[in-house]
């Protein structure tokens, strides 16, 4: 069976395909965005990452006929009244610069001291496929914003946030370790037992 992660990102698409074959499901194929006839895909003006991640899976699947997984994951920072958000990858208003989004954090916060600079990674998962299926997720990931970058793997806010437990960034994780506990691992695990049912 063809899973259609709605995405262009390579390092989601690994880390889906690294979760399904941690938990043995077999006879799944997940592709991407790259890998299947281009359609227009919808901006993302939802309010919530639930939201944004249900038109994008909806949309996949309209244009593709593939059982689709879509998400919308971003930072959310205590001491800003819960933003980035949904806002997180066009922060510094230009979408996906990964280090002016940090570096405007980083500067939002820089007068904040460390007790108030709690943050939690989130992360909103979609399934939608045939027959009406339709499932939406949440995964958080508790932590702080660290006050200067550290680490190369991961992306986004990855360098800044500190997870709870840790005593590095979740950029200075092995990619098994950041699956086993990140938002995007925790709401992708709770959509399998609806992928072992597409896949039989």
């Amino acid at each position: 069976m063809k899973l259609l992660l709605a995405s262009r990102n390579a390092k989601k698409l690994d880390e889906l395909r690294r979760i399904l074959a941690a938990e043995g499901i077999a006879g799944v194929e997940v592709v991407g965005l790259a890998d299947v006839p281009e359609f227009p895909e919808a901006p993302e003006t939802e309010p919530t990452f639930e939201g944004n991640a249900l038109a994008k899976a909806r949309d996949a699947f309209r244009a593709t006929g593939l059982p689709s997984v879509a998400d919308d994951s971003g930072i959310a920072v205590d001491a800003l009244n819960g933003m980035p958000g949904v806002l997180s990858a066009r922060w510094s208003g230009v979408h996906g610069n990964d280090t002016a989004n940090l570096e405007l954090v980083l500067g939002q916060l820089r007068d904040v001291p460390d007790e108030r600079r709690g943050a939690a990674f989130v992360c909103a998962a979609a399934l939608v496929g045939p027959d009406g299926l339709e499932t939406v997720v949440r995964g958080e990931w508790r932590g702080v914003v660290r006050r200067e970058p550290a680490g190369a793997n991961g992306f986004g806010y990855d360098p800044i946030f500190q997870p709870e437990g840790c005593a590095v960034t979740s950029a200075e994780l092995s990619p098994a370790e950041k699956d086993e506990r990140s938002h995007r691992g925790r709401a992708l695990r709770l959509l399998l037992p609806h992928l072992r049912g597409l896949a039989g």
